[in-house]
């Protein structure tokens, strides 16, 4: 296992290293210049000396190359730069704000799996049934409707029905836990409905494939309890799929709730995303990219990982 986990660390380098090539120089071809958009913000005019100065001050004068080579030696040394809109480092604009998208969409993967994993097993158990039709409405509904929809319908309940909002400024949760949870708690519910529809056909598919297997039908015959053969045989087998799918959500949820921030005033990732795409800051788009793409291998390496535990005849060798 250890040289398992070895060599795939090892295969997040030649990755990792083509997501940055990709987006540092796709970025250079994109129309629009930062220091234009910063510098010309309000409609003023500004003469050429001062636009020339800054694109220096910023390093833009030099050459693609040495930009890139500039970039890939501070990567190396877990130093992304400085913002182009702020000034401030890269990595201090992620950091105050990623905790934020983190919980958010930790909060809704837990949500979404305790709501899933009932739902599709009495789905698949009781198919075509009335509890069937009815867990099937709730899920299309869950894929149905948007997010951001969905959250401002809960703040226009909350509001007109409970006279509460949630706070507009972030709570810490070690500052106030209770005031974090009742602000993080909605989005959270939100995010995790979609997410647990999307997860709950996905059990309910695999289950039923499953409970159609040889061993299960073995193990009915031999007088096995129906509770023991669902539980610790079917499910455990049908949760391989939903495992994947729960890694990979996980990983798009840290940069994939821009529209449920905006709606819940959240000053997270996706948020700090949009801005940087807006001002043109290729040093913060670089920075939050590289991100995304780590937390992306990262999580499916950890999903490799729980295949193994889950299922005892997967072996990595």
């Amino acid at each position: 296992m250890t040289g398992y986990i070895a060599r795939r660390l090892l295969m997040m380098i030649p990755t990792l290293l083509g997501v940055a090539i990709l987006t540092f120089f796709m970025l250079r071809v994109v129309p629009g210049d930062v220091v234009q958009v910063k510098l010309m913000a309000d409609g003023g005019m500004v003469s050429p000396e001062a636009i020339e100065a800054e694109r220096v001050r910023l390093g833009l004068d030099h050459s693609l190359t040495v930009q890139f080579l500039d970039w890939m030696r501070g990567i190396f040394t877990l130093d992304f730069g400085n913002s182009m809109w702020t000034g401030r480092p890269v990595a201090a604009e992620i950091a105050s704000r990623f905790l934020v998208t983190f919980q958010a969409a930790l909060m809704a993967t837990i949500i979404a799996v305790f709501i899933a994993v009932p739902l599709g097993t009495v789905s698949a158990l009781y198919r075509g049934t009335v509890l069937d039709y009815v867990v099937r409405v709730i899920t299309i509904g869950g894929l149905a409707l948007p997010s951001f929809w969905i959250g401002m319908l809960v703040l226009l309940c909350l509001l007109r029905y409970a006279h509460w909002l949630p706070p507009i400024s972030y709570i810490s949760p070690t500052e106030d836990p209770w005031g974090n949870f009742t602000q993080m708690i909605w989005p959270s519910m939100v995010v995790g409905y979609r997410f647990s529809a999307v997860l709950a056909r996905l059990i309910r598919s695999s289950l039923l494939d499953v409970l159609n297997e040889d061993y299960i039908r073995t193990a009915r015959a031999k007088g096995v309890p129906a509770r023991t053969v669902i539980w610790l045989h079917a499910l455990k087998n049908a949760l391989l799929p939903a495992v994947t799918v729960v890694g990979l959500e996980f990983a798009f949820l840290i940069g994939g709730l821009v529209v449920t921030e905006q709606v819940f005033n959240l000053n997270g990732v996706g948020k700090l995303f949009i801005q940087a795409v807006e001002h043109h800051d290729f040093t913060m788009i670089q920075g939050l990219v590289m991100m995304f793409a780590v937390i992306y291998v990262l999580a499916n390496l950890i999903v490799d990982l729980i295949y193994a535990a889950i299922d005892p005849r997967i072996r990595y060798r």
